[in-house]
């Protein structure tokens, strides 16, 4: 294990669950630590407090944020079973899809976690069992409606209210419908092995298909959805695929995913990087049809921008296939996004 991976994080943490997942398909030795009160004094100094940390053992060193930990994976491993696609313009668009799953998906995962009591219940006893190591069931209990006060009352900070709950459990069920489709004919999105965009997907979707409502609602609509979930948890023993031909037509899922990207998720980001700027606590814009409010997020200025880097470094054909999917020659520097109509490589457009 001089070269391998110690991972802090919790079953019901859906970075946790991404991050150990990628580690599985990879192949590279990992040990998996739960949570606990001891492990979460053990790395209080890692800067920001979230899950999951991991020490990357051939240097001591802690790190956190599954996005860059996974590229870092990437640089450390090159050529070991890569989750990132062999050309530039697919990469592009897997890490804009994973964006979508870490940022977007996530309200989808808090929204159906902590807005109905019967699953505010069994989401908190649960956690508190999963971080007490299983303590009698006073303290279990009391850290459970500890966890239930706090996570409900934080609801409308992450988007949740009853204005917003339309958009957020429309846009589950469009994913669970552009997945079961997708999964019918080609087993990833772009191609028959899993890259980053799977794996963002994957991590809000192993909470979704766990807890009770988002779990009948998936099983209800795609039986197979929720099958490809749990196999995705550990695909070490997939043999290593194909990525899609890129001079090709995009595959239907990937288009829909892109489109969602275009009409939910960009408009969501520019509103609240556009609201930072102007020094405003709050944001609102319209999203599906309706209203969407929440409070400005630091971190997901950074996502926008770092989407916008990721754009500014494409060159040659591939900048020319992200451009004329998307119908336009500069969606980044210039429109920021805005003005962005997604197309099929014939031209037709999708609206």
């Amino acid at each position: 294990m001089a070269n391998g991976y110690h991972i802090v994080g919790d079953i019901g943490s859906p970075y946790s669950m991404k991050m150990r997942a990628i580690l599985r398909y990879r192949r590279l030795p990992f040990i998996w630590s739960q949570l606990s009160p001891k492990l979460k004094e053990e790395t209080a100094h890692v800067k920001p407090p979230v899950i999951p940390v991991i020490k990357f053992l051939d240097d001591g060193v802690w790190h956190v944020d599954s996005t860059p930990m996974a590229y870092e994976l990437e640089q450390k491993h090159p050529g070991q079973r890569s989750i990132i696609p062999d050309d530039a313009g697919l990469a592009f668009l897997s890490h804009l899809i994973e964006d979508l799953a870490d940022e977007w998906m996530t309200k989808m995962m808090y929204h159906y976690r902590w807005w109905r009591e019967p699953d505010q219940n069994f989401c908190s006893y649960w956690l508190a069992s999963s971080h007490t190591g299983f303590a009698p069931e006073e303290t279990v209990q009391g850290i459970a409606d500890f966890l239930k006060e706090r996570q409900v009352s934080r609801l409308a900070l992450v988007g949740s209210t009853e204005t917003t709950k339309p958009i957020i459990e429309e846009s589950f069920l469009e994913v669970i419908d552009i997945l079961d489709q997708h999964i019918g004919e080609s087993r990833f999105l772009f191609g028959s092995r899993p890259s980053l965009a799977d794996f963002g997907i994957f991590g809000q979707f192993s909470q979704l298909n766990h807890d009770p409502t988002s779990l009948g609602i998936i099983r209800d609509k795609s039986p197979r959805f929720s099958t490809w979930i749990d196999h995705l948890d550990d695909a070490s023993g997939l043999e290593d695929g194909e990525w899609i031909d890129p001079s090709q037509p995009l595959p239907e899922g990937v288009i829909r995913l892109l489109k969602m990207t275009e009409e939910v998720y960009l408009p969501f980001l520019i509103a609240n990087d556009e609201a930072l700027k102007n020094g405003e606590e709050t944001f609102t814009v319209g999203i599906m049809g309706r209203t969407y409010q929440q409070g400005t997020f630091k971190y997901q200025q950074k996502c926008l921008n770092w989407l916008r880097e990721e754009y500014s470094q494409l060159q040659g054909a591939p900048k020319e296939r992200v451009d004329a999917w998307f119908n336009t020659g500069d969606l980044f520097k210039e429109i920021g996004f805005k003005h962005a109509q997604f197309v099929d490589r014939a031209g037709d457009t999708f609206r």
